[in-house]
């Protein structure tokens, strides 16, 4: 996967506590104990590189004293991390998760100082092994298999200068670009490594690519008009056939990912017979069902997407990019809208309930 670390390991342990002073009563500091903060331009790779060790310690509690009856507390370890992480314990159980910048998490208490009821002697801090599991943020999401022409997209749409050639599996880490409008409105878009059939069983990249679709506010997917054949020993699919083996690798990760808005990029309509095939896609996006005799019915996504913006493009000849970003712009737009929308009718109902 490249030198893109998005799962880290780390061994975290709160500071022991001070010691007590028996004769006059003295209770010892606390131990310090270990945060996650979020911070923006950060890596995981850049806290394996500085911390190679992967352990972080709090500082002990100061013992009681004749001077300070009451020890102060050890100072505490802040861990610097990217946004978009989640916690994991060694269970693989979620016990915490950071998606903006100065959100903060205790990941070990420290322990507490000697005092009359631990007969003034001080208690170790909790210790544990966590996960820093990283899902990027983005606003958009490019889903398409191996060579839909993704990476070439993203270069045409943004500054990101991702690795372009015509062989499978171009893409071996996240892209990130930003799309810039005239009204400085930015748009952050993720071109994620190719899904192959299986994805959802971890073929392939599985769910290293997969992991990151469900932090993206909104899907667009990428298909080529002229199909797709990973290999001689695996099945063409049509552009139809493809738009469905995606939604059913979506949906078989996590079933939520298939209700997140979606939009469609027809991409390569400057081969030749790219017409023709795109008015036969869009007879058959019309009505899906009428056409599912034509795959396995195990790759038969239970649910289809639907798509705000069926969009005919060409990386090549440049075809349709304006018109893409423009409908990523109103389906972003719109969907902010509605999130303020909602925000304000449970505002409203809280008021009205309260009175």
């Amino acid at each position: 996967y490249s030198n893109f670390i998005d799962d880290l390991r780390v061994y975290v342990r709160g500071g022991t506590g001070g010691m007590g002073y028996p004769n006059l009563g003295g209770e010892g500091g606390r131990g310090g104990d270990v945060w996650f903060v979020a911070r923006e331009r950060t890596t995981l790779k850049s806290i394996r590189e500085k911390y190679p060790q992967k352990r972080f310690v709090a500082g002990t509690g100061a013992n009681s004293s004749v001077k300070a009856l009451k020890g102060e507390k050890g100072k505490d370890c802040e861990v610097h991390v990217p946004l978009g992480i989640s916690v994991l314990d060694d269970d693989g159980k979620q016990i915490g998760e950071l998606n903006a910048a100065g959100e903060r998490f205790l990941a070990a208490r420290g322990g507490h100082g000697g005092s009359l009821s631990t007969n003034f002697l001080p208690c170790k801090g909790q210790r544990r092994s966590v996960h820093l599991d990283l899902k990027l943020i983005a606003d958009v999401g490019l889903v398409g298999f191996p060579n839909a022409g993704k990476s070439s997209l993203l270069s045409k749409i943004s500054h990101a200068k991702p690795e372009i050639a015509n062989y499978a599996f171009t893409t071996i880490q996240p892209e990130l670009g930003k799309i810039m409008y005239a009204d400085y409105k930015q748009i952050s878009v993720a071109d994620l490594p190719g899904l192959i059939e299986g994805a959802h069983a971890n073929k392939g990249m599985g769910h290293k690519f997969l992991k990151h679709v469900e932090r993206t506010k909104q899907l667009l997917l990428v298909v080529d008009i002229s199909g797709f054949q990973l290999s001689m020993k695996t099945q063409f699919r049509t552009a139809f056939e493809t738009i469905l083996l995606l939604t059913k690798e979506l949906e078989l990760y996590k079933e939520e990912l298939v209700t997140k808005p979606a939009l469609l990029a027809i991409n390569k309509m400057d081969l030749p017979c790219a017409k023709d095939n795109l008015d036969e896609l869009m007879t058959q996006l019309e009505n899906p069902q009428d056409f599912f005799h034509l795959l396995e019915e195990e790759m038969i996504p239970e649910n289809t997407l639907e798509f705000r913006d069926v969009i005919p493009i060409s990386t090549y000849t440049g075809e349709g990019i304006e018109e893409l970003k423009t409908c990523l712009r109103k389906s972003i737009d719109e969907q902010a809208e509605q999130v303020n929308e909602e925000y304000r009718k449970k505002k409203l109902l809280l008021l009205q309930t309260s009175k």
